[in-house]
């Protein structure tokens, strides 16, 4: 029997406090969105991508579940 892997159940519990979530920094972001790093500040100006989650002074991340969530909204347009 096939079991989800760690993304399908992560996309299962959006919205019931995910189980999986945690930060990813830019270069997992940009693998996981395949958006590039200035698409991804315009597109966060217009609310059209995740906000940015402050880490420190000089560090940001995205939280793993926004950032998944945004993907399969992508895929059904």
């Amino acid at each position: 029997m096939n079991q989800p892997n760690q993304a399908t159940q992560l996309l299962e519990t959006i919205g019931v406090a995910p189980i999986y979530d945690r930060i990813v920094k830019e270069a997992e972001r940009e693998s996981i969105t395949k958006i590039s790093r200035s698409k991804c500040f315009q597109l966060e100006k217009t609310n059209q991508h995740p906000k940015r989650v402050r880490l420190s002074s000089h560090s940001v991340g995205w939280r793993l579940s926004a950032l998944l969530k945004f993907v399969e909204s992508l895929q059904d347009v």
